[in-house]
C-alpha cells in the first residue's frame, strides 16, 4: 500500500524543483533499477509489484498493487517497480581524454540516448550547459537504461569552461571539415549543439575545429541529423582515429 503522502512525493520528482527540493529522482524498470543497486546510488524506496529484489532490506520495500504502481508511475504502461534514490552530490569534473559537451540540449530521449553513447564508446565525462535537460528527469533517466550509473556528468558555464580549457574544441557545424578525412585526436572537447539551433553563436567562437558529417543522399533535402544519432557517429569517428 502506498500513502497519499508517498503518491505526492513521488509524482512532484516528475518535476525539477522538487526533485532539487527532496534531493531523490526515481527510476522505472527492472534493468535500471538494477544498474543503479549495483552503483554507488543510494536506494531511498522501493516499490514493487512483485516479492523480487532480495538484495533490498524489507525496510527499503514495499509490495504494490498495479493500481498503486501506476499512481506513481510516469509511464504510461508502468513497469513491474519504480525506485527512489538519493540524487548524489556532484562529483568533481575530469578535464583530461575526451570529453563530450552538450549545448542546450533539451529533449530528455535524446540526453539519455547521448549518455548511453558515451557509457558505449569509454566516454567518462559529459559536460552539460545549464540549458541543458536535467539528467534526473524521469524521461532521461529511463532512456539512460543504466549508463547513468558509469558516466560522470557536470552541469557547467560551458562558455567559461571551454574559454579556459588548454584541451583542442571541436564543434559539428553544416560548413565544416569532412569527419572522414580528418586526423581525430584521442584527447579533446567535443560539442554537440541544441536540437533547433545547433551550437550556439556565443559558444561557436571559442571552437577552434569545425567538423561536419556530409550528406551522400543524391537530393540531399535534409537539413540536420538528431543531436543523438549525430553524437554516435562523432564518437564512431574519434574512436575509430
Amino acid at each position: 500500500m502506498v500513502s497519499k503522502n508517498q503518491i505526492k512525493l513521488i509524482t512532484s520528482l516528475q518535476q525539477k524543483k522538487y526533485r532539487n527540493t527532496n534531493k531523490l529522482f526515481f527510476a522505472e524498470g527492472v534493468k535500471v533499477i538494477q544498474e543503479l543497486l549495483q552503483s554507488n546510488f543510494e536506494l531511498e524506496h522501493l516499490y514493487s509489484t512483485q516479492d523480487d529484489f532480495a538484495e533490498v532490506s524489507n525496510s527499503k520495500k514495499t509490495i504494490v498493487d498495479d493500481n498503486d504502481l501506476k499512481k506513481i508511475s510516469a509511464l504510461s504502461t508502468p513497469n513491474s517497480c519504480l525506485a527512489v534514490f538519493k540524487i548524489p552530490v556532484e562529483k568533481n569534473r575530469i578535464e583530461s581524454g575526451l570529453i563530450l559537451a552538450l549545448d542546450s540540449v533539451r529533449d530528455p530521449g535524446n540526453l539519455g540516448t547521448i549518455l548511453r553513447l558515451c557509457d558505449w564508446f569509454g566516454i567518462n565525462q559529459l559536460l552539460c550547459s545549464k540549458e541543458t535537460v536535467d539528467i534526473y528527469n524521469p524521461k532521461v533517466v529511463q532512456a539512460t537504461m543504466g549508463s547513468i550509473a558509469r558516466v560522470n556528468v557536470n552541469y557547467v558555464d560551458l562558455s567559461a569552461f571551454i574559454g579556459q580549457t588548454k584541451l583542442p574544441v571541436f564543434g559539428t557545424f553544416m560548413d565544416g571539415v569532412n569527419i572522414y578525412k580528418t586526423s581525430l585526436p584521442q584527447e579533446g572537447i567535443i560539442v554537440m549543439g541544441n536540437e533547433a539551433n545547433g551550437i550556439s553563436a556565443e559558444l561557436e567562437k571559442l571552437i577552434q575545429n569545425r567538423l561536419t558529417i556530409p550528406r551522400f543522399g543524391d537530393i540531399q533535402k535534409t537539413e540536420s541529423l538528431n543531436v543523438a544519432t549525430a553524437t554516435a557517429i562523432v564518437l564512431s569517428e574519434f574512436r575509430r582515429g
